[in-house]
């Protein structure tokens, strides 16, 4: 369900010691001690050989560690630094603590930075996709933990509308009280894949939240098994009152990626995996 229907160094090794042994080197002159002319070098010591390419080595390696510290390292900016949109921006930690807490079993308590706001919008697009959405008091109180004020009153009667309308419910295989049926197991799971920053301008943000969603029916015999989809949904997000809330959000289907060829899991394992692995709190 989409948020639109309301987620060696190795060294030689020890050498032996040259032990028993005794050189004697005698000074250098004209020939040896019988006569003979000095043997020619046929080129450079083994040690200035070692030593140059040593050298060529340190060189090469000064020689890409430049490039890779030029202009393209733009990817990874520190912090809340401007980043350039043509770029990847990946997740990485900046020692800031994303959030503080959580209200109604939802994270709340974001920092008030443009990675703050990021996390924010993947916790509530998972908070809106999830199976409580179905049940009207846990619906009202996600509603109001994840959205402003103002855009809460708004939202609540026409999502009560969508999750209590018994044609809807009855197509996606629940009983009007948004329970699943004896012996089957309702699935509504967001899982986010990244975030991106649009628009950010210290008490307000664009985010854009990429992910994919589980939902239907697991259970023998369902006729709403669960399926995946990916959707785009992106949140206009206000600072209000020490945190980050949705004042209202468009949505798009996609990109979704070409599906694998995994053989699809028994409803007995859908059904197990769903209820033996929790949700994540995502932040960045």
């Amino acid at each position: 369900m989409s948020l639109s229907d309301d987620g060696g160094y190795g060294g030689d090794g020890h050498r032996g010691s040259e032990t028993g042994q005794t050189r004697t080197r005698l000074p250098d002159n004209d020939g040896d001690l019988y006569g003979s002319g000095r043997r020619p070098r046929a080129g450079m010591s083994s040690r200035n050989l070692v030593t140059i390419v040593g050298v060529v080595v340190l060189l090469l390696a000064a020689i890409a560690f430049a490039n890779r510290g030029g202009s393209g390292n733009s990817e990874t900016p520190s912090a809340d630094s401007p980043k350039d949109a043509g770029h990847t921006q990946p997740t990485a930690p900046t020692g800031t603590k994303p959030t503080t807490g959580k209200t109604g079993g939802i994270a709340s308590g974001f920092a008030k930075t443009e990675q703050g706001a990021q996390s924010a919008a993947a916790n509530y697009a998972v908070a809106l996709s999830s199976g409580g959405m179905y049940k009207s008091a846990q619906r009202d109180a996600i509603v109001d933990a994840v959205y402003t004020s103002s855009a809460a009153a708004d939202r609540k009667e026409s999502l009560r509308k969508i999750y209590t309308d018994p044609k809807f419910l009855s197509k996606i295989g629940l009983k009007a009280d948004g329970n699943a049926p004896s012996g089957m197991t309702f699935v509504s799971r967001a899982n986010p894949v990244g975030t991106k920053a649009e628009k950010f301008e210290g008490t307000t943000a664009t985010v854009a939240v990429w992910y994919s969603t589980l939902f239907g029916l697991a259970g023998q015999g369902s006729q709403n098994p669960v399926a995946e989809s990916w959707y785009t949904s992106t949140m206009h997000m206000q600072w209000v009152n020490g945190d980050w809330k949705i004042a209202g959000f468009t949505q798009k289907a996609g990109p979704a990626p070409i599906g694998g060829d995994q053989t699809a899991a028994t409803a007995k394992d859908m059904s197990q995996a769903v209820q033996g692995f929790g949700g994540f709190t995502y932040a960045r």
